[in-house]
């Protein structure tokens, strides 16, 4: 299927979406959940956002193919957190290591919350909430989540995709 712009130059989906992302940006986030059999898990996610003001809600979408994934289909919360700009090392361990062969949670300090989704003691801010629908999207899981706890932490600025150095991820997209 080709698109029409309004200039007349004629692309390709693919060649659209592209062009759209090569020009989107967007905070990266650390994602994480807590089962009530004790297993935890936690992914970078850049596909995130407040998707309601009133009441408010958020978006949140797990590539099928994550540990995260697998732990969030049994849990009922899930906690977000930004990154601040300068933490690259934590986004790499959330981005670039797969909680299938890999604890991330013994290389940083957190808390567990009141669902269980462990709060990273290091972040930007941090929102826990309760999952209320799940959705399959393509290759990702859509989670709607209703806010229910949150704070600021100590880091200031924000981790963008932009901003952020490429990584590997632990597992394909």
């Amino acid at each position: 299927m080709l698109v029409q712009p309004a200039d007349g130059e004629r692309r390709s989906i693919a060649e659209a979406m592209d062009a759209f992302t090569q020009r989107a940006d967007y905070p990266l986030m650390v994602v994480t959940v807590g089962s009530s059999d004790g297993e935890i898990s936690g992914c970078l996610a850049g596909f995130v956002t407040q998707c309601s003001i009133q009441p408010p809600r958020f978006l949140v979408c797990v590539s099928k193919v994550n540990h995260t994934y697998f732990v969030a289909e049994r849990v009922t919360g899930i906690a977000l957190h930004l990154l601040g700009a300068d933490q690259t090392d934590l986004a790499s361990l959330f981005g670039e290591q797969t909680g299938d062969t890999f604890d991330k949670f013994e290389h940083c300090h957190w808390q567990p919350s009141a669902t269980g989704a462990p709060i990273l003691s290091e972040c930007a801010a941090w929102l826990e909430g309760l999952i209320i629908s799940r959705s399959s999207v393509g290759d990702h899981q859509a989670l709607l989540i209703r806010p229910q706890a949150g704070g600021s932490g100590s880091h200031t600025g924000l981790l963008t995709l932009k901003t952020a150095p490429k990584f590997q991820p632990g597992h394909p997209a």
